[in-house]
């Protein structure tokens, strides 16, 4: 009992540190550091965690038939999925991408479809057509003059795209984490997506002055991305996940919006309108009905 509450706590924390970072993250682009530069920070920071943590553990070799796999999750995973989330952060405003971020288990349904063939009710598709037009209404009906999101409309196309890339890397890398220890995994997965960020934003990263950045303005919002969202958060799910089943962590997803949302208004780096709160009532409604069990 003990133990299933420390996973309780441990994915609480992690839903957490991932709904406090729409804000922290945002606060830092671009004033300080351009969305590619700072995609490429976030890779390379955790690339460099793990890969050292790895030093002191034995890993296991990754096999010749699973290589492929593991490039496509890397790629998916920590390669398009974090640049196009941080980007849409750049363009777009903390609230959308804590509301929009939570579309992921519906595109989860629509490629599970696709890939497994598993089967889609009229539920499910209503679900999914719900989600959509509370998606297409953030992106339509965004105010493109607002001093939040440089871009709103281009911002939260980014994150259906982060959505996607997120949702197909959730699918492919299930049967991988089942496979080989967690350390081994994402020192590999980090590793792929350094070397597919590294030539966006190697121009962005070297623009940045390094030597003169405010520590609490610059250098400690990034910390907490690389070190908070990037690398602590894999650990906090891993544990959780040793104990508690993948339908009681994914039900975890919901507060992120909640915690997201609350901390951008708290922090006064966002504000709430009326078509968001329309947005997120179609969006959650539709999550709802897309990832509900069928009664037997």
């Amino acid at each position: 009992m003990q133990k299933k509450v420390l996973a309780l706590a441990a994915a609480t924390l992690a839903t957490t540190i991932y709904g406090i970072n729409h804000t922290v993250a945002k606060s830092v682009m671009p004033v300080y550091i351009g969305s590619l530069g700072f995609v490429l920070l976030r890779v390379l920071g955790a690339t460099i965690l793990f890969w050292t943590i790895g030093l002191f553990f034995k890993s296991k070799k990754i096999e010749k038939k699973d290589r492929l796999t593991i490039l496509k999750c890397g790629l998916f995973g920590m390669g398009i999925n974090i640049a196009a989330f941080i980007a849409g952060l750049d363009y777009s405003t903390p609230i959308n991408s804590s509301i929009l971020i939570i579309i992921t288990p519906i595109f989860v349904v629509i490629l599970s479809y696709f890939i497994f063939k598993n089967k889609i009710n009229f539920s499910k598709i209503t679900g999914i057509f719900l989600g959509f037009i509370g998606a297409m209404t953030l992106i339509l009906n965004a105010d493109t003059s607002s001093s939040v999101g440089r871009n709103i409309p281009l911002g939260n196309f980014l994150f259906i795209v982060n959505c996607l890339s997120y949702g197909y890397y959730l699918i492919i890398v299930k049967p991988m984490a089942e496979k080989y220890d967690l350390i081994t995994l994402f020192k590999w997965l980090f590793l792929i997506g350094l070397i597919f960020n590294f030539p966006l934003g190697i121009n962005q990263f070297l623009e940045v002055n390094w030597n003169n950045l405010p520590l609490y303005e610059a250098i400690l919002p990034m910390l907490y991305v690389v070190i908070c969202t990037t690398f602590m958060t894999y650990f906090l799910n891993g544990y959780a996940l040793t104990r508690l089943t993948s339908t009681e962590v994914a039900v975890f997803m919901y507060l992120q919006p909640i915690i997201g949302v609350a901390f951008a208004i708290f922090s006064k780096s966002d504000t709430l309108s009326f078509t968001i709160i329309i947005a997120s009532v179609l969006i959650f409604t539709g999550l709802y009905l897309t990832t509900k069990k069928d009664k037997l």
